[in-house]
């Protein structure tokens, strides 16, 4: 296990109550676990957003389904680019509304173009991408069932 820091963190007490109520909603045992965690994440955002190497990603989509070859246009996307579009799941939400999530894996620069096309596509009601770093230098993520990954 790696060795642990000490830290003291100043910060406002409506701020704390906050994170308290969202890590207790989290699942998170402690204060430091979730902040360790939020540290991860934006490291790994960091990392990707300026990253030449390989990543992973998943985009979801939230469109209205009645908007003229949307759907064609997510799938066209995905043929285009079928060397990192690896996966994708469509989801009815309602009579009007679709989701759709696709996973991506291949060069940073490249996942970024793709998510970047796919959420703006005029219809996408909200989009959004959430990128992780496959490289040697990912941040290790320790998790309570007994092993790390990176």
């Amino acid at each position: 296990m790696t060795e642990l820091t000490r830290a003291s963190l100043s910060i406002e007490q409506d701020l704390m109550e906050r994170f308290d109520r969202l890590i207790e909603a989290s699942g998170h045992n402690n204060r430091s676990e979730a902040m360790r965690d939020l540290i991860r994440a934006r490291l790994i955002e960091e990392e990707i957003e300026h990253a030449e190497g390989e990543g992973v990603a998943s985009v979801t989509l939230v469109y209205d389904h009645g908007k003229r070859r949307l759907a064609r246009q997510i799938e066209e996307i995905g043929h285009e680019h079928h060397d990192v579009v690896h996966s994708s799941m469509h989801i009815h939400v309602s009579n009007d509304i679709c989701m759709e999530v696709v996973v991506l894996r291949g060069p940073a620069k490249e996942l970024r173009h793709v998510a970047n096309h796919l959420i703006g596509l005029p219809g996408v009601l909200h989009g959004r991408a959430v990128y992780s770093s496959v490289t040697p230098n990912s941040v290790p993520h320790a998790h309570h069932h007994g092993h790390a990954h990176r």
